[in-house]
């Protein structure tokens, strides 16, 4: 039996991830010595490499976007024409269908795209495929034969702006290189006056080939569907060039066995309580508050419980020492280990936070919760508390229900508004720091109804956060 600390090692570390990668390479390449080509594949600088799809239509003009993701992910930018240009058997007999002006047979057409993309530099660096597949049967052939990526982005624009398009295509004759007469002139003078306009394509010739490329993009739609993303051309092109890079840089879905570990953080009367029991109701994970953590510690007749009720008593603060020692142990425990835990009211501040980091308690999704001082004094000053029945009350949002009740009712002396102001001054002190050591936290809006704020919080908690720039891509 593994050790209940294993998932989360494995987690921080992506040992699942590594080992899929690693099945899937083996399975692909089926190497002769599998167990030579494995530790070789672990000797790779990155293992993790972009495998992207440019697809669009040919009158869009999709040139300038892949050198764009070269210069910033630095994969390999592989085209139709740069596959045929290799010096190699396969290319030269695929040079000879062209010449002949036949169709490159399939079957050949696949082998020299894997013969490509076999190569080291592919390996290290990824690759952007522009145009390729075509249709559906190549989709499926290059399937077949282990070439699959993690993203596939599909430019879309209407007919007329891709034909208003074409017609504004300038060529450099001596690179190659394609520019635009309205949306990409070159900025040198000597590289402008050289360029030329290649065939104008008729209105019908246009329309045909529009109507051939939406039939094979039906089926790679169908093909690649659950890493397709389609991104609007028809805007300037740094945006578009973003949105494809925010779709490149969302990490696919992992199905890596996952232990959440949530920290909430707010001020006073930010509904961190509500939430976190909420959060453990739906997801059957712990619900950790390390102030009623510290109240059970108190009643019990342990040392330690000894050490913390004079401080409870005296209203003091707890020393962090005992603290983390209350809470290192519960969250220690096999329950929270093996379904995870919801953690409010620690830490507090940097101090806290560093030793919970040092104690080997990482959460993996950090939400600050936030609101305007006024809404938290409203909150919290208007609240009181019937002695009888001990139900709670608000003035405006759960007022008491009879004179009786209402004549009856006290306010906790903690809950004097110059009690609670220095309380949140406290927290917006600390809480910059915080959010420093945190720069992948969530931040949802308090003021809401709890169930928007329930609902909102939810949809950051059960996606995977994408990967951060500088874990990705290298500038």
């Amino acid at each position: 039996m593994l050790h209940p600390e294993m998932s989360i090692y494995a987690e921080k570390h992506e040992i699942f991830n590594l080992v899929q990668s690693m099945v899937t390479n083996l399975l692909v390449d089926k190497p002769e010595d599998p167990l030579q080509y494995l530790i070789d594949y672990l000797k790779r600088d990155s293992l993790e490499v972009p495998r992207v799809m440019l697809l669009g239509p040919q009158l869009l003009g999709k040139e300038p976007l892949p050198d764009s993701c070269v210069n910033t992910c630095a994969p390999v930018h592989i085209t139709a024409g740069s596959i045929l240009t290799e010096d190699t058997e396969l290319a030269r007999r695929a040079q000879q269908h062209r010449e002949q002006q036949q169709e490159v047979p399939s079957e050949l057409w696949i082998r020299l795209i894997q013969q490509r993309l076999s190569k080291t530099d592919c390996a290290q660096q990824g690759w952007v495929l522009e145009g390729i597949p075509q249709n559906r049967e190549e989709a499926l052939l290059l399937q077949e034969h282990g070439i699959a990526p993690d993203h596939v982005v599909m430019l879309e624009a209407p007919d007329s702006v891709l034909i208003h398009r074409s017609l504004g295509k300038r060529v450099d004759p001596i690179t190659g290189d394609v520019y635009h007469a309205t949306f990409r002139w070159p900025r040198d003078d000597e590289v402008g006056r050289r360029l030329v306009q290649p065939e104008v394509l008729s209105e019908e010739r246009a329309a045909a080939r529009l109507l051939r490329y939406q039939r094979g993009a039906h089926g790679i739609c169908r093909t690649y569907g659950k890493c397709l993303a389609a991104v609007n051309a028809n805007q300037p092109h740094d945006d578009v060039f973003a949105q494809v890079l925010t779709s490149v840089l969302h990490r696919p879905r992992c199905v890596a066995p996952h232990t959440p570990r949530v920290l909430l953080l707010g001020p006073p009367a930010s509904g961190k309580s509500l939430l976190a029991e909420r959060i453990a109701q739906k997801y059957n994970i712990v619900n950790v508050s390390c102030g009623q953590l510290l109240k059970a510690a108190a009643v019990d007749r342990a040392e330690a419980g000894e050490l913390i009720k004079p401080y409870l008593e005296s209203r003091e603060p707890v020393p962090d020492s005992m603290v983390l020692q209350i809470l290192t142990q519960r969250l220690s425990r096999l329950d929270c280990t093996t379904r995870g835990w919801v953690l409010h009211g620690f830490p507090r501040n940097m101090e806290q936070a560093k030793k919970l980091q040092e104690s080997k308690f990482i959460p993996t999704r950090v939400f600050f919760l936030e609101m305007m001082d006024a809404v938290a004094v409203e909150r919290i000053v208007l609240r009181t508390v019937d002695p009888v029945t001990g139900e709670r009350y608000h003035s405006l949002y759960k007022p008491a229900p009879s004179p009786e009740v209402q004549a009856r009712l006290q306010q906790n002396p903690l809950d004097s508004e110059d009690l609670v102001l220095a309380r949140l001054n406290e927290y917006w002190d600390r809480t910059p720091d915080l959010q420093a050591l945190y720069p992948d936290a969530v931040y949802i809006n308090a003021e809401q109804d709890p169930h928007t704020v329930f609902e909102s919080l939810e949809s950051r908690l059960v996606g995977q956060l994408p990967k951060r720039l500088s874990d990705r891509v290298q500038f």
